[in-house]
């Protein structure tokens, strides 16, 4: 029997069982009372300085409802032109909070900004958000704002 081989083969069954790695044990998952999520509200992180945000709670989604919210510049016709931020959301049926983050230099000067939203169920539209104008370019609530019925 030729030595080289068995050496071979016992260096390389050394090298892989030195190279696998303790199993480490498994940190402890925190539990839901431990976590302090706003429910619909994703983790953004903090506000960045180049960015302002826009909050607030929307009333009467349904549950399974999919939310889409829309910062827009609109011209005299009533139609958007630029889209300045946007987001989707899923309805809990429950008041659900919201958070828009925009830069404040594409805000026009002397232009009209609204943010609208519809919400749709199995790719229906079934509410939209009356228009809310937002006239200065800065962090902001809305409060709370009521989607209505589709027409």
């Amino acid at each position: 029997m030729q030595l080289r081989p068995l050496v071979l083969l016992a260096l390389f069954s050394a090298l892989v069982a030195c190279s696998s790695e303790a199993p480490k044990p498994a940190a402890p998952q925190p539990t839901p009372a431990q976590e302090k999520k706003v429910p619909g509200i994703e983790d953004l992180g903090p506000l960045p300085a180049y960015q302002r945000e826009i909050s607030g709670t929307l009333n009467g989604v349904p549950a399974a409802a999919e939310v889409e919210l829309a910062l827009l510049v609109i011209d005299d016709r009533s139609r958007p032109q630029q889209l300045l931020a946007s987001s989707v959301l899923t309805g809990n049926g429950k008041p659900l909070a919201f958070r828009l983050r925009f830069n404040p230099e594409a805000f026009p000067a002397g232009a009209r900004v609204e943010l609208r939203g519809r919400a749709s169920q199995s790719g229906q539209l079934i509410l939209h958000l009356p228009a809310v104008t937002i006239t200065q370019a800065i962090t902001q609530s809305t409060g709370p704002l009521q989607f209505v019925k589709a027409p």
